[in-house]
């Protein structure tokens, strides 16, 4: 786990899936690549990312803080949008695993019954 804020350049996780949750200030953050959805977070969010997603700050408070994790597995590495890298993650996303518990709500919560194996 870490704490820190949120690059302010776009990037993805093509190894690992990332639970960030807001602990103090707020931000716009863009998630969903490129042309994703920009959405104000605040203290007491949690955002989801499964491998692969891209999402890049915005702007922000400068308060803003999160605390960052990604469940257990191989090293989690920054990875910028380059057509090499997008030919790299395509083989590597799929094998990520999906996590065994929930990361706010542990070993019961709702995300192990809304993410399932295709």
């Amino acid at each position: 786990m870490w704490r820190n804020g949120v690059y302010d350049y776009l990037h993805y996780h093509a190894t690992v899936h990332e639970a960030l949750g807001v602990a103090r200030g707020h931000a716009r953050v863009q998630f969903g690549g490129e042309n994703g959805e920009v959405l104000e977070i605040s203290p007491g969010d949690v955002a989801i990312l499964p491998a692969g997603t891209g999402h890049r700050l915005i702007s922000a408070s400068p308060d803003f803080c999160v605390v960052g994790a990604y469940p257990p597995g191989p090293p989690m590495q920054v990875t910028r949008p380059t057509p090499e890298n997008h030919a790299k993650a395509l083989k590597t996303i799929p094998d990520v695993a999906l996590p065994k518990t929930d990361p706010v709500c542990g070993a019961h919560g709702p995300l192990l019954r809304l993410w399932k194996a295709p």
